[in-house]
């Protein structure tokens, strides 16, 4: 077959790719064998952001001429090329600022040495939904599937839990999990993971450490900002193990021999990844496809998830002590009183901190507000079993349930010993104790009434320090 006559026949940007037949099942040698013009004037074009191509089209020549080795782009060719199966991807490479709508379709050519399939790209600078919608029937029911769960979910753990089962089973894998990262906080934990009865696979869970939020950052420089990585045999290991050796001893430690990761990312913000292992690769084209859309929607999930807890946290917390403020105090005397609290011994102390204002008058508010910092940090640090509450201004209250009399008063008698020292955060001190649970109002109000008597005691030893409006 003429290829160039035969390619230049297409009324489209298309070129003929080959894939070197191999005995061993590697992916072979990938060559652009032909193009017609268009193709080759929209890969060439340079100075409008467009460019693919980083060297001029010669026939014939390797792909990696061109561009970067790219394990996805050789798994479609593969699929293609030598199982003689169309693809049809729709992918958001971030490398460029452009979207790419691929076909490939394979080529009946007699030839014992290669397997050729057409490549027609068509780019466009805007996200087309109508392309991305167009999955199989078994995708569109899988994504489906996917959104209702999360959308329907009262508790998106448990929700996510048998998401994460079903995309286990889905890809035929061993392993599947949902790592979050947040690099600027350098934090890592697993949202979710599943993991296949009876297989060789360890949980994520088992390797985290402080500075694995590192190690999954490298991840992004591996793929190149790719929307997923696809490694399927031990070629494409062997790939890895030039370009990162630390990477993949780790990954045939854990005894990974393919792996599917996708990033979450959610208005331009990476905030986790999906980590499949040792998936069924008969099905890369589907599973890829079934992944690149449910991650759309499980990133859009995880977002409000976390947007939804940080509002609670700023709801509940004292922003510059770090310490619960008086809204959560509030709401946690109500449960108190609902009798949704069950305790059996009920504690309080209401600490009132002492020389805040001459501090503020003599030193400014930023000496104020660090002393207000190290004393809740103190009171943290005393009541480590107890809950901390800024009350407001100088006002602490802690509430410690379920602990010995004896043990909180050592622990009060040494705060207060403390308290007393010159030049020490100091505190006045109200300590209200009922072994048998009682009211919590009851007890606010002993430890208050206590704490002012505690504070007429100190202005006694300190006159200098009493507030004056």
């Amino acid at each position: 077959m003429d290829l160039q006559k035969f390619v230049d026949s297409f009324n489209n940007m298309t070129s003929i790719l080959s894939v070197e037949k191999r005995t061993d099942g590697k992916i072979g040698t990938i060559r652009i064998e032909a193009a017609n013009q268009l193709y080759i004037e929209s890969m060439e074009k340079v100075g409008e952001g467009t460019s693919v191509f980083t060297q001029k089209f010669v026939p014939g020549s390797n792909y990696e001429r061109y561009m970067q080795k790219e394990l996805n782009f050789e798994n479609f060719c593969y699929e293609c090329a030598i199982n003689k199966k169309p693809v049809h991807a729709y992918i958001r490479p971030e490398q460029f600022n452009f979207c790419i709508n691929q076909i490939l379709l394979p080529l009946d050519i007699d030839d014992p040495e290669k397997s050729y399939c057409t490549f027609s790209p068509e780019m466009s600078q805007e996200v087309n939904a109508e392309e991305m919608s167009k999955l199989s029937a078994e995708t569109s029911s899988n994504v489906l599937k996917t959104c209702i769960k999360l959308r329907s979910a009262k508790n998106l753990q448990s929700s996510m839990d048998e998401v994460i089962q079903d995309i286990r089973e889905l890809c035929g894998a061993s392993y599947c999990c949902i790592l979050l990262t947040d690099f600027n906080e350098h934090t890592c934990s697993v949202f979710s993971d599943s993991v296949k009865e009876g297989s060789n696979q360890r949980s994520i869970r088992e390797f985290l450490t402080d500075d694995f939020v590192d190690y999954a950052k490298t991840w992004l420089k591996f793929m190149n900002k790719s929307n997923c990585l696809m490694i399927k045999n031990e070629s494409d290991l062997d790939f890895v193990k030039k370009k990162d050796i630390q990477w993949y001893q780790s990954l045939t430690n854990a005894k990974v021999e393919s792996l599917v990761l996708l990033p979450l990312e959610y208005n331009s913000v990476i905030s986790g990844f999906i980590w499949v292992t040792n998936f069924d690769t008969s099905k890369t084209i589907h599973i890829r496809e079934t992944l690149e859309l449910s991650t759309f929607f499980i990133a859009s999930e995880i977002a409000n998830y976390q947007l939804l807890g940080r509002l609670e946290q700023l709801s509940n917390m004292d922003l510059l002590t770090g310490v619960m403020n008086r809204n959560s105090m509030n709401n946690r005397v109500s449960q108190f009183i609902s009798g949704s609290v069950p305790h059996k011994s009920l504690a309080v102390v209401f600490a009132d901190l002492n020389g805040l204002k001459p501090v503020n008058d003599n030193e400014g508010h930023d000496a104020g507000d660090n002393l207000l910092k190290d004393a809740s940090f103190i009171l943290r640090d005393t009541f480590d079993d107890g809950e901390v509450y800024r009350a407001g201004g100088d006002e602490f209250l802690v509430i410690i349930l379920d602990k010995t009399k004896e043990e909180l008063e050592a622990k009060v008698q040494k705060l207060h010993e403390y308290s007393m020292m010159p030049n020490r955060v100091s505190f006045s001190l109200g300590f209200y104790y009922d072994d048998n649970g009682g009211d919590i109002r009851t007890a606010m109000h002993e430890a208050d009434v206590r704490m002012y008597e505690d504070k007429k005691q100190y202005y006694a030893r300190f006159p200098a320090n009493r507030r004056r409006i």
